[in-house]
């Protein structure tokens, strides 16, 4: 279908958007066409807005505004702990629990040979040097339960390790909800390896 120049430019931006193909392309750029102008321009300031004022932390590498993000800059947290993730979006998902209290530090991303992404790409040389510092007690390892996390997660325990600092993994098994037949047999396993006593 051949669309006016300015739809086609807005459906090829969209569907650069990771998760969006062409169908959903088409249903956003539809949206905007009947949305109000106001609401059009809202949506276009705030991504302006989020590019020109978002940077990564000095310290954690999570998204920030200023020179630290809101976790790094807060007092309350227990500087004594570091939890290691893949992406901002893992501490987003990790601070909904409300059970983590201590500082983050982001990798973006995970060691991947075959996408060519080894350590040198990631920011592991700014853990050990955090960790190195001093005054961390614990590095609780918060990768993916995939090929890439489970490397990248055994890549930093190697290295942390000597340095007198526990290392520990995130436990992985069964989803709340989920049907033990319908569980893959790795994921089954660590269920068992990682239980608790009740």
């Amino acid at each position: 279908m051949r669309y006016a120049p300015a739809i086609a430019r807005l459906l090829e931006e969209l569907e650069r958007l990771p998760g969006v193909g062409p169908k959903s392309a088409q249903r956003i750029a539809y949206y905007l066409l009947r949305t109000d102008e106001e609401s059009a321009a809202r949506l276009s300031d705030a991504i302006t807005d989020v590019k020109q004022t978002i940077r990564f932390c000095s310290r954690c590498f999570n998204f920030a505004e200023d020179e630290l993000c809101h976790i790094c800059a807060d007092s309350e947290r227990d500087v004594s702990m570091i939890c290691v993730v893949e992406e901002p979006r893992d501490v987003v998902a990790i601070e909904r629990t409300g059970e983590f209290r201590g500082l983050y530090h982001v990798l973006e991303g995970a060691i991947s040979p075959i996408d060519g992404i080894g350590p040198e790409q990631l920011r592991v040389r700014e853990l050990i040097d955090r960790v190195g510092a001093g005054g961390i007690e614990e590095v609780v390892v918060a990768t993916n339960p995939n090929v890439e996390g489970e490397t990248t997660a055994l890549y930093i325990a190697r290295l942390v390790q000597p340095l007198g600092v526990k290392v520990t993994r995130i436990a992985s098994g069964l989803p709340v909800g989920g049907d033990l037949e319908y569980a893959d047999e790795v994921t089954l396993g660590r269920a068992l390896e990682a239980r608790r006593e009740m």
